[in-house]
């Protein structure tokens, strides 16, 4: 069994209290690692705190080459960073490997970023009392930065934090999901083999208590976190006067009009809603199919997804795994039997064993329904009928979330309805709401969040503007 100590203020250390990394297929304890607690955390943050100057005066081809170095060794540790992924999260092989490679990728954006940070020139004479002055805009960075991310990407969500954090020039203390640790620190070994200042950069997975210091302490200027709407908004109120940007989660609506290619939107549609078992806040979740083409389009579904291979996440074949707990499959269950008992028909699956769910599809379903009103975070799909595009337009909209969305249609005037009239961050035209490459700004409204991630949004979420104005 593999001990990983824990990454702070640039040294591995161990400390009094163990955490167990369970396999969520085997079940056993494959891994050990430590849980710092407040005596830990105030050493990062010095140790940041001694690097914030070094940090700030960084010149950019540093930090280029840097980011560069960490994104290569990334891609060099391809498979061993993947199948470590693999066994904490559960993640099937497939969409592990992918995930190490968005995490280079999302490295190598920031080395990019690193050398066109923002600045610019303004003009003063608009006014008479402008006359014979200007203003030269400059971005610094914000200081002191606390990253909360969660187990279902476990490295690339973290990433989206750190990565972001050096191109700015800002210190960052990260806490990883307690069930999920491996990744990240793994990565904190290829940090430490870089040139970066040593504490600018910490990786601390603590309990849930001790952890809250990061939201509460003032000497932290921003808090980035990724995890759920209930926790994320309860964060931002006890956040004090630091900025809080909150990535959260969705129940994401995807249409299907009677224009589209069929076969090609039950394809992304399965791959969409039952990749990782559903545990994505952009998986397609409810699915709205235009009258004419829904009883052929449900018959292609249901078909695709009674193929869809279940097994050890390791078999790079296999489809579907268990999910992170027992405890979130037998959620995931209650929810879909509550629905059934309101009324609601299962098309498939519906079945559990221990924390496998089989992949679910329900129709009959109502927005009042867990299913369909809040985030299902599970391998379930509900299949609704709309006649008219304006109507299902109006049923994605009826929910509380705002993240993505997605429209298979090949009518202009339905894509251009829809994108000004659905209330999400992103809308994918004939693709499915869980498409998303690194650099686009990602975030929603509503309850799905108040930031846009993407490493050059995030930057900018990392800096402060200072004018200095001269005659």
């Amino acid at each position: 069994m593999k001990k990983y100590k824990i990454y702070i203020g640039g040294k591995f250390i161990e400390t009094s209290s163990s955490l167990d990394v369970i396999n969520p297929f085997t079940k056993k304890v494959f891994a050990q690692t430590f849980l710092g607690g407040k005596d830990e955390l105030e050493l990062a943050i010095k140790g940041a705190e001694a690097v914030m100057l070094v940090m700030q005066n960084l010149p950019s081809y540093q930090k280029f080459e840097i980011l560069r170095e960490i994104s290569d060794e990334i891609k060099k540790e391809r498979e061993r960073l993947a199948l470590v992924l693999c066994r904490e999260s559960g993640k099937p092989m497939r969409y592990s490997l992918g995930e190490i490679d968005r995490a280079s990728q999302t490295f190598l954006i920031a080395a990019e970023e690193s050398k066109r940070l923002p600045k610019e020139y303004i003009s003063l004479d608009w006014t008479a009392a402008g006359e014979g002055k200007e203003g030269i805009v400059k971005y610094f960075p914000i200081g002191l930065i606390a990253g909360i991310s969660p187990f279902n990407f476990p490295i690339n969500l973290a990433v989206h934090k750190i990565a972001p954090a050096i191109a700015a020039g800002c210190p960052i203390i990260l806490k990883p999901a307690s069930s999920t640790p491996l990744s990240t620190l793994e990565l904190a070994k290829i940090i430490e083999a870089t040139s970066l200042p040593k504490g600018a950069v910490s990786i601390i997975p603590m309990n849930r208590t001790d952890g809250q210091m990061l939201v509460t302490d003032e000497r932290f200027k921003l808090l980035s976190f990724t995890g759920s709407p209930v926790v994320g908004w309860e964060m931002k109120k006890n956040a004090g006067k630091k900025k809080a940007a909150l990535e959260l989660g969705g129940n994401a609506g995807v249409i299907v009009a009677k224009s589209a290619d069929i076969n090609e939107a039950v394809k992304k549609c399965i791959d969409s809603g039952f990749a990782y078992s559903g545990q994505v806040c952009i998986h397609s979740q409810r699915l709205f199919v235009q009258a004419e083409i829904f009883d052929l389009f449900t018959k292609k579904f249901i078909e695709g997804v009674k193929k869809l291979k279940y097994g050890s996440p390791e078999d790079p074949a296999i489809d579907v795994s268990v999910m992170i707990d027992e405890e979130n499959a037998i959620r995931v269950e209650s929810w879909v039997n509550e629905a059934v008992k309101k009324g609601a028909k299962i098309l498939c699956g519906g079945k559990r064993k221990g924390a496998f769910y089989e992949p679910t599809v329900l129709t009959n379903t109502t927005v009042k329904m867990k299913v369909c009103s809040e985030e299902i975070f599970g391998p379930v799909v509900t299949l609704e009928k709309f006649n008219s595009f304006t109507d299902a337009v109006a049923m994605i909209n009826d929910s509380s979330f705002g993240l993505q969305a997605g429209v298979f249609t090949n009518q202009i005037d339905e894509s251009n309805y829809a994108f000004n009239t659905i209330k999400v961050g992103g809308l994918m035209i004939n693709d499915v709401p869980s498409f998303r490459v690194d650099h686009m700004p990602y975030g929603g409204s509503k309850d799905s969040g108040n930031t846009r991630e993407g490493v050059k949004y995030t930057i900018m979420e990392m800096m402060e503007s200072r004018i200095m104005v001269m005659p």
